[in-house]
């Protein structure tokens, strides 16, 4: 079979295709990394040519084949506590905010996208359960959500080499993880079952609709890969997602006044952070 090529034309082309499906603008300086996933899963599918896959792609009725390319074409680099500047506001500023709208034993709900591999929406229930001090007196869902359904399959068994916890104090090491075989943990069975994650695709209303009356999002790093356009999708979708007063994180190097003008920007001592304005 005579080696296969990605030309600019199909580059262009599935660009155009993969930003509509996904929201994730690829420019030119990712073509390399484009074209080699394109390639490797045009040979995985013993097909000769981008055309005969592109094909393949657009018409598959299971749109099993998107799905796998998606996944190759998603970056997940994470850590435990990662930026743990915003879990630190998250229980000493912004949850003593939340409660105010609500009574005792009323739920709070945390969504964390994208999940990646489990990290971040792990590392917010180990904050909670060892920093918040109320934690008992309210109902806490943590949601956490990711394109990636390889990746989500890996958060849920929640299997973490060294390098991924080396942020951890030992002893919250040894409270919260299984030594499995050397080199790797595991996170205990608990809070496994604490976190409930879910496939999402941010540019498909009918499979955000669900999520609703969230107190808290963390979106971090995930809007860089997105255009202008796409950004602003996402930023009404969350703040139909939040309740009003609700709070939304980003990413160090990200800023929801170049992308929207519905949230307020809040300065708290540990972070700052972008909130839904209340009613009335």
């Amino acid at each position: 079979m005579p080696s296969i090529t990605i030309g600019l034309e199909d580059f262009l082309k599935f660009k155009e295709f993969f930003y509509r499906k996904t929201g994730i603008l690829f420019e030119e300086t990712k073509r390399y990394f484009v074209d080699k996933r394109l390639i490797e899963r045009i040979e995985a599918n013993n097909l000769g040519s981008f055309r005969e896959y592109f094909t393949m792609l657009r018409f598959q009725a299971s749109g099993k084949e998107f799905q796998t390319l998606t996944n190759l074409m998603t970056v997940n680099e994470t850590y435990f506590f990662r930026e743990a500047y915003q879990f630190d506001c998250l229980v000493n500023s912004l949850l003593n905010e939340v409660v105010k709208n609500k009574a005792r034993g009323d739920t709070i709900k945390i969504w964390s996208i994208p999940s990646s591999s489990g990290e971040e929406p792990y590392s917010i229930a180990i904050y909670l359960l060892e920093k918040w001090a109320k934690i008992d007196d309210y109902e806490v869902e943590i949601l956490s959500s990711d394109i990636d359904t390889e990746i989500l399959q890996a958060a849920q068994k929640g299997i973490y080499s060294s390098h991924s916890v080396r942020n951890l104090p030992s002893n919250y090491l040894l409270k919260y993880f299984e030594n499995t075989k050397p080199g790797f943990w595991q996170i205990n069975k608990d809070l496994r079952e604490s976190v409930e994650f879910s496939r999402i695709n941010l540019m498909n209303t009918a499979e955000t609709r669900k999520f609703r009356n969230i107190d808290v999002v963390f979106c971090r790093n995930l809007l860089i890969y997105f255009d202008d356009i796409s950004r602003r999708m996402a930023a009404e979708t969350f703040f139909d997602a939040l309740n009003p007063g609700g709070f939304m994180c980003l990413g160090h190097s990200e800023t929801m006044s170049r992308i929207s003008n519905l949230f307020s920007l809040r300065k708290f001592p540990e972070s700052m952070v972008y909130q839904k304005p209340l009613k009335g």
